[in-house]
């Protein structure tokens, strides 16, 4: 499995794990659920990690993002981007 592969099973993870974090307010959950579908999507990865950092943007900007959430999706949001310039 190449070590992209592995890193976006990683993220995917730890947004599932979000997604049932009871703190998480339901439209952030909402869109966590359609980044994960984004990310295990067959397309190219460049193609699925750009589509995944888009959708970030909303949700960093939520009013309503407890403040350790909103931690752990930078956290998140950084692998995808080390993910993505490895690819380059």
């Amino acid at each position: 499995m190449p070590q992209h592969q592995e890193g976006i099973i990683e993220v995917i993870a730890v947004l599932k794990e979000l997604a049932e974090d009871s703190t998480v307010p339901r439209n952030i959950k909402t869109k966590l659920q359609s980044i994960v579908l984004a990310l295990d999507n067959e397309i190219e990865a460049p193609l699925k990690l750009s589509k995944a950092l888009n959708e970030f943007d909303d949700i960093i900007n939520d009013v309503n993002l407890e403040p350790h959430t909103r931690t752990q999706i930078w956290g998140v949001v950084s692998s995808l981007e080390k993910i993505s310039q490895s690819l380059e």
